[in-house]
């Protein structure tokens, strides 16, 4: 779970980057191609995240 929170983080340092970059030439984020992808990514990463945490608290009780 570490692992992936830490593929999470990157993922989402990514995304801002491109989103910064993609606003510095003032391009709106939805008209981005590659900041849609990358949210995309992030997006599925949180999915898996908040899948494996829920399955982690039944387990618990």
């Amino acid at each position: 779970m570490i692992r992936l929170l830490d593929l999470l983080e990157e993922e989402r340092r990514k995304l801002n980057q491109l989103g910064e970059a993609s606003l510095k030439q003032l391009i709106p984020l939805s008209d981005n191609p590659e900041v849609q992808e990358q949210s995309r990514r992030v997006d599925e990463l949180v999915a898996l995240y908040d899948d494996m945490k829920a399955r982690r608290n039944r387990i618990a009780r």
